[in-house]
């Protein structure tokens, strides 16, 4: 009897740690807006991208599943598509007008509003990883280019020769750009993948990687890596990660502002994405937005002929979509 103190210190405590980590949990992904057609997609290429969005959520799932954090689960999500090149991000990047590829990437914290991010890096395989390591170990918020790449070199990260990111298709869309000498278009402008949680714990994160602009100059950074352009996260209100023509996100700062609606309105998730989309139209800029709230609600907004996005939730409710509905 005496331990029976100790036997029920421990039976509480069991039921504690469970009452934090049973609640729900939600994962949104995109893998960018643009012209996307349906007559244009063959059904191969259409089963290739279901299957690797399909992936990448089950992914987030089994993290969140065994317990994972947000975080963990808006990094290794974003790998599988930064790994993959169906996607403008980490393997699929575009090239630069140079003929290199210069990567992107965000992540942010929605508990604590911490955020890290990594703009015009060559050589780190995983974008989204060096932001998290700019987030947890350094005093900074963005690092860009070479420093960017000695600092993931120093937190041990994966780094390739540039000549890991090249993909013929990417290079033939540069030469056919450059050759023609036209403006870009919707499908050269976007191609960004990100990624949103609510995890079991109630706590939000986002995180955004990309290549960019195919026959981008001078160095060119759009709103992936730009905290509360590209991507935002706050446990009061939700989790937002963006694609489409960057500059004009950036311009209207449009994954805080979502936030913000929901914040100092009191608007739901997808009546704040619908909005911001709308001031996109109307500024002429194209795209879409990915969020979910703090109570698992989710929103898949775009202005585009279609978007690769998805969701999973934690009672097992699963989309795939790409196509306008």
């Amino acid at each position: 009897m005496k331990q029976l103190p100790l036997i029920l210190a421990l039976f509480f405590a069991a039921l504690s740690l469970q009452a934090q980590t049973s609640g729900n949990y939600t994962i949104v992904i995109h893998g960018g807006a643009g012209t996307i057609l349906k007559k244009n997609m063959s059904p191969e290429k259409e089963v290739s991208y279901r299957a690797k969005l399909n992936e990448a959520l089950h992914v987030g799932d089994s993290i969140l599943k065994n317990g994972g954090t947000c975080l963990d689960a808006v990094e290794q999500v974003i790998h599988v598509m930064e790994d993959s090149p169906l996607f403008n991000a980490g393997k699929g990047a575009v090239f630069t007008h140079d003929g290199h590829n210069e990567l992107d990437a965000s992540i942010m914290h929605g508990a604590n509003l911490n955020a890290g991010a990594v703009a015009g890096v060559r050589d780190i395989r995983n974008p989204i990883s060096a932001a998290r390591m700019v987030m947890e170990k350094s005093a900074h918020v963005m690092l860009s280019g070479k420093g960017a790449s000695q600092f993931a070199k120093e937190q041990n990260l994966n780094i390739v020769d540039p000549s890991y990111f090249y993909t013929q298709k990417r290079w033939e869309s540069l030469k056919k750009l450059q050759d023609k000498r036209r403006k870009p278009t919707q499908s050269d402008k976007h191609g960004t993948v990100g990624c949103v949680v609510l995890d079991s714990y109630g706590n939000l994160a986002a995180g955004t990687s990309t290549g960019g602009m195919t026959n981008k100059k001078y160095g060119r950074i759009g709103d992936s890596p730009v905290i509360g352009a590209g991507t935002y996260a706050n446990n009061k209100t939700c989790a937002v990660s963006c694609t489409g023509h960057g500059e004009y996100f950036i311009r209207l700062a449009v994954a805080r502002d979502i936030s913000a609606q929901m914040e100092y309105l009191n608007q739901n998730v997808k009546t704040s994405c619908q909005d911001e989309i709308n001031k996109l139209t109307s500024l002429n800029g194209t795209g879409g937005v990915i969020a979910v709230d703090k109570k698992g609600n989710v929103a898949m907004e775009f202005n585009t002929a279609g978007m690769y996005r998805g969701y999973i939730k934690s009672n097992g409710e699963t989309y795939i979509g790409i196509y306008g509905e």
